[in-house]
């Protein structure tokens, strides 16, 4: 795991299916200082997407199940298309360094694992 690099030397990349939480993490993490980037990577049929656009130093994958990513978004879709978001994340699901599943989990929650796992940075209190 990449997870012992300096605070303030580190790029976050943020993969995981529609919906799975990928924008509100990278949000709360900049809110913390800490440089992340959102990659939409379920959208690629480039398995590798996700080291050429962000060079990241941590990556996270946020899992999601097909019903708490519909229940989040009113999202069109069927069985099928997710399956193939998980396809084309399989390459950055195996390659992670945390894989955090988010369903049931509010933002809050999600971020504050987060930081807890990240080098030199503290969950908020709240």
């Amino acid at each position: 795991m990449k997870l012992s690099a300096q605070r303030d030397h580190f790029t976050i990349a943020i993969v995981g299916p529609c919906a799975a939480g990928k924008s509100s993490l990278a949000r709360g993490l900049a809110e913390h200082g800490i440089r992340a980037k959102q990659v939409v990577q379920e959208h690629s049929f480039v398995p590798e997407m996700w080291q050429v656009i962000a060079h990241p130093d941590i990556l996270i994958y946020l899992d999601a199940s097909f019903q708490s990513c519909g229940q989040r978004k009113s999202l069109n879709w069927h069985q099928g298309e997710y399956d193939e978001q998980l396809s084309r994340l399989s390459h950055a699901r195996e390659h992670c360094d945390l894989l955090i599943q988010t369903d049931g989990q509010s933002e809050g929650t999600v971020l504050k694992e987060v930081l807890s796992k990240l080098p030199h940075t503290h969950p908020p209190s709240n």
